[in-house]
């Protein structure tokens, strides 16, 4: 069945049970929004100017800062203009860039967390061949890979559901662009589009996540054999904020992509969505300098380098 509708303006349905809160959503996500780019900035410019943070975990973490930037960018700006304006077209074109970016930045994350968690595994087992394991060289290339696998793997979801053919219907019930309200819109059998979906998902999760766990219960299991409670301590907050990315990112995704389905499910699926979409870049750089001294340390020295300068000038 050739597709002549397919080349169309979608609709974003957005959040119609809120549509008369519009100015205070508008404002709460454009506050939390700007937050989390002023936040991400301030981790990548300290670790940047603070030679003693030029280490292999804070290179992960600015990466993870450099995505969530732009994975907040692709959704939250388009959100906010169908709050303000309450013009909610999207052209396919845009729809579908939108639907690529969302997902090859959220696979790039899944896949950096895993690499994350195999950092503080070699810092915590194998301390004193951490330099020579977890070099310049290997971090960048495991960054790169983690980038660029993201970006091909996102490829096939993408250009599957583009050639889905579509009804007459362009009403994606969503506030952005995702794959299960996009291939709702369907009016041929895509069975097989589901199903390579979802082995493309579940593939880069479970692998990823088998990852993340076998390398936390090695660490688990060190962390036990260190005798004293201050070795001990300082052992797991190297590693507490990390969990708790990882604890933020799992949940919420599990929550909306494999969780069983029920008829309330898409306005709770659209909730749950603002978690990993929004509020986790926007959680990350707290979490990341609440819970660690020398991110703090870093900070004040950019402060106070800051002051100088005016202060000279």
């Amino acid at each position: 069945m050739e597709n002549q509708t397919k080349f169309k303006d979608f609709e974003l349905v957005g959040f119609l049970i809120y549509e008369n809160y519009n100015p205070l959503l508008f404002t709460v996500f454009f506050v939390i929004y700007l937050l989390t780019l002023i936040g991400n900035m301030l981790i990548i410019m300290v670790i940047y100017y603070n030679t003693n943070l030029h280490t292999p975990m804070y290179f992960f973490i600015t990466n993870l800062s450099c995505i969530e930037i732009w994975y907040v960018s692709t959704t939250t700006p388009k959100l906010l203009i169908m709050l303000l304006t309450k013009n909610k077209k999207i052209s396919f074109y845009w729809c579908f860039a939108q639907l690529y970016m969302f997902h090859s930045l959220g696979i790039a994350e899944c896949n950096l967390l895993a690499v994350m968690s195999i950092d503080r595994f070699v810092a915590i087992c194998k301390p004193l061949r951490y330099n020579v394991i977890m070099s310049t060289r290997v971090s960048r290339d495991l960054c790169l890979m983690c980038w660029i696998s993201g970006f091909l793997l996102a490829l096939i979801p993408m250009t599957l559901t583009s050639q889905v053919p579509f009804c007459e219907k362009f009403y994606v019930n969503h506030y952005f662009c995702d794959l299960a309200p996009i291939l709702s819109l369907a009016c041929s059998d895509i069975t097989v589009t589901i199903t390579i979906n979802r082995l493309v998902g579940g593939c880069v999760a479970t692998v990823n996540l088998v990852i993340v766990v076998f390398m936390y219960m090695n660490i688990i299991y060190s962390i036990i054999k260190i005798k004293t409670n201050t070795g001990r301590r300082k052992a797991f907050s190297t590693c507490s904020s990390h969990l708790t990315v990882v604890t933020l990112f799992y949940g919420a995704s599990w929550t909306v992509y494999a969780s069983p389905k029920t008829s309330n499910s898409v306005e709770y699926d659209k909730l749950i969505a603002l978690v990993y979409a929004m509020y986790t870049p926007f959680l990350n750089p707290i979490i990341y300098s609440l819970r660690n001294q020398e991110v703090i340390l870093g900070l004040k020295k950019c402060i106070q380098g800051i002051k100088k300068y005016i202060r000279e000038r």
